[in-house]
């Protein structure tokens, strides 16, 4: 585990990135997760911990969430939403903005980056997450859901041999941009991969976050902890920076 700065975060959000996998080791990210939201300002006394699960379609999403459920609720987790951004019925309807803000934490699960980015921004619902996000909620995300996290999603189609199909025809790809960096989950130690992930890193302004499965990023205002293996690709560089 190491810590360090991550960035343009606002002052009170706290994030949690996960790569994926259910290893466990995330049980360790898990148990922070739920700190998190346990931490001053959560919920009052005798309400527990509400979690609103966000899946990036519609589709077979409920056996997800019920396994979602039963994860966090043995972490301490005790009330559950469950809230597809691609359902058109959410959109104008204030009910789902209060489903978010009434949360202690909102995890934006993983699936196709670029399906789920612009259902999200269909929805109306990106503001509500950033503020969410400013006023302390814990917002969490795996694979796709963490890369909804920062500034775009490029990432999740490079590179070419490991990515996302743009089906939907995405063309903004800016995402949340509650971080200043640049994630790359199920990190493997593909030469090939790592070569890849170098030479965007030469090109690219910001730097790269990459998780191997069961390890994951934790933000707190603008500091961060990295927990399991996770690797820093920075202007040609690359630096293993958690353990």
């Amino acid at each position: 585990m190491s810590r360090m700065r991550s960035g343009r975060t606002p002052r009170r959000a706290k994030l949690v990135l996960y790569s994926g996998g259910q290893e466990r080791r995330n049980a360790l990210i898990h148990e922070d997760l739920i700190e998190l939201a346990l931490a001053p300002h959560g919920p009052r006394a005798g309400e527990g911990v509400k979690m609103t699960y966000v899946p990036f379609c519609s589709q077979d999403s409920l056996p997800f969430f019920r396994r979602f459920e039963r994860r966090y609720r043995a972490f301490g987790a005790t009330r559950f939403d469950c809230l597809p951004v691609d359902d058109p019925a959410l959109r104008g309807d204030r009910r789902a903005e209060q489903t978010l803000l009434s949360s202690d934490v909102v995890y934006l699960a993983g699936g196709n980056t670029y399906y789920f980015l612009k259902h999200l921004r269909r929805s109306g619902l990106m503001p509500t997450l950033r503020h969410f996000a400013a006023r302390g909620g814990v917002l969490a995300g795996l694979s796709a859901g963490a890369l909804l996290l920062t500034p775009h999603i490029a990432l999740a189609g490079y590179p070419e041999f490991d990515c996302d199909e743009n089906e939907v025809g995405l063309r903004n790809e800016h995402g949340l941009g509650l971080v200043g960096f640049e994630f790359f989950p199920h990190f493997s130690s593909s030469p090939r991969l790592r070569d890849a992930l170098l030479r965007y890193s030469r090109r690219n302004g910001r730097p790269i976050y990459a998780c191997r499965d069961g390890s994951g990023i934790l933000i707190e205002g603008d500091r961060f902890t990295a927990h399991g293996d996770v690797h820093l690709f920075d202007r040609g560089r690359v630096l293993k920076i958690g353990a």
